[in-house]
């Protein structure tokens, strides 16, 4: 009987780091090509050469879409608590604590208000640095929160989603997030206020089932791996080899789960043009 191996790692939140030291340069993961980052973050933390989108955080996200200094963060301070007392390689509240240090993030989603050419919006932004932007009871609760203050005053909702799916060490804690953020989202739905969601690379599991694809208009970044279960498991169930670009933005687009794939460069172009249209 042969053994069964792995021929690709599993995505981690350090599986787009490059082989070149932390500091001046990044190498791209598509074409190898070596950039300066200062140069990396004038272009968007895209590669001038080929278009690859390196994976970026909210801050990033923040810097790029919002009006300087607007942007107004929410629940700042709020932390998962270990409520199974679970322990995988190491103790869930260990991991908790060095993945703070290391972030500087509380937990893998900001949330808060800002303004857009002057036009105020409710927005979210997952950290898949934050154990693989897994969603945890705190990213549902901060999620469900910000969709209460779009509600509220009746301003457009921007979500970015980047994750792994559900936070397994919290069990069902982190399941039931899903239902939560959906039925917030359904009464935003009711009241018209508009809800625009972007799929970034990688968006999976729990979050893709739930609030990622539930978006008035749903934008994608180019070559974003989107989908539920990985490409090996859905291979390994059907028997079936999968089409080329399986799960990637641009296959979506072509079966209608995307709306508009949305270069970096012209993402707050598009979102403001958007949010202008619905509202």
């Amino acid at each position: 009987m042969g053994w069964f191996k792995r021929n690709k790692e599993n995505i981690s939140p350090d599986s787009k780091k490059s082989d070149i030291p932390d500091g001046l340069w990044s190498k791209c993961e598509e074409c190898g090509e070596i950039i300066h980052n200062k140069q990396l973050e004038v272009n968007f933390w895209v590669c001038p050469k080929c278009n690859f989108h390196f994976r970026i955080g909210s801050e990033q996200y923040i810097s790029i879409l919002f009006d300087k200094g607007s942007f107004k963060e929410y629940d700042k301070k709020m932390k998962s608590s270990d409520p199974l007392e679970f322990t995988d390689t190491k103790k869930y509240s260990d991991r908790i604590n060095s993945t703070m240090k290391k972030t500087g993030l509380n937990d893998a989603v900001r949330t808060g208000t800002g303004k857009m050419d002057n036009k105020k919006t409710a927005f979210a932004c997952m950290d898949f640095g934050f154990i693989g932007g897994s969603m945890g009871s705190v990213v549902g609760e901060k999620i469900a929160r910000i969709i209460d203050v779009a509600y509220e005053e009746k301003i457009p909702l921007l979500i970015i989603s980047q994750s792994g799916g559900a936070r397994m060490m919290e069990g069902a804690f982190s399941l039931m997030q899903l239902a939560k953020t959906s039925a917030r989202l359904a009464r935003l739905a009711d009241a018209k206020v508009p809800f625009i969601s972007i799929l970034t690379d990688p968006t999976t599991g729990g979050v893709t089932v739930s609030y990622a694809m539930l978006g008035d208009i749903i934008i994608a970044e180019p070559k974003a791996l989107i989908g539920f279960a990985g490409p090996r498991v859905i291979k390994q169930t059907i028997g079936r080899d999968l089409p080329e670009g399986f799960q990637r933005s641009e296959f979506l687009l072509e079966n209608g789960f995307v709306d508009f794939i949305v270069n970096r460069k012209q993402l707050r172009e598009k979102v403001t043009q958007v949010i202008d249209y619905l509202t």
